[in-house]
């Protein structure tokens, strides 16, 4: 059997070409485009450059914003969005700063020890900090929002961070079996083709 890992349908390329060369991004989410330094600028011409004359073709990169947009805060008690509570008490310390809002979300993991707390938050525009909350880590990973997680926070999130985001599972599940399926009508036409042979 001959399986390949899917073609990827989405880049970072496009996600910054969203960002920083067409401000798509900034006006999808209402916001006004923040001025971007000199490395970035660099490497928004060398996008340009590498895709005039016209944008990359792939989808860009889902940011946590992008992931979040349409969730009430956390904070709003009228919320009756399941497994959406605020978990307070987040903060950044040394190689655990969180996933800025505006890039894609840091791996969410659990080990051994537990849920790794500074990798599981949120880190805005001016650097504060908050935890996600189990809704939004279930989004994160791709999981429809009538998918109810059991147990305190610390324990959805455990299951959250050692699950595989449902749509990456989705998308390897189909290709697998797209392979299998050829190897079944492959292995049907050599039957076939031994009948007649035999005949």
């Amino acid at each position: 059997m001959r399986w390949h890992f899917p073609e990827e349908t989405h880049s970072e390329a496009s996600l910054f070409w969203s960002k920083w060369i067409s401000g798509e991004y900034w006006l999808r989410h209402g916001l006004t485009p923040p001025l971007g330094d000199e490395q970035i600028l660099s490497k928004a011409e060398k996008i340009r450059r590498k895709h005039t004359p016209s944008s990359p073709q792939k989808q860009p990169w889902v940011t946590v914003r992008d992931a979040l947009s349409d969730l009430p805060d956390p904070l709003d008690e009228s919320s009756t969005f399941n497994n959406h509570d605020y978990k307070g008490g987040a903060r950044m310390y040394p190689g655990h700063t969180g996933s800025y809002i505006d890039e894609p979300s840091k791996t969410l993991k659990a080990g051994a020890h537990g849920v790794p707390g500074g990798e599981n938050m949120i880190r805005y525009e001016d650097d504060s900090v908050r935890y996600f909350t189990v809704r939004e880590s279930a989004r994160i990973q791709t999981f429809p929002d009538d998918y109810i997680l059991e147990g305190a926070w610390g324990e959805a999130m455990r299951q959250l961070g050692n699950a595989v985001p449902v749509k990456l599972a989705q998308v390897i599940g189909k290709s697998v079996y797209d392979a299998l399926a050829s190897l079944d009508d492959c292995c049907s036409d050599e039957k076939l083709l031994d009948e007649q042979l035999s005949r």
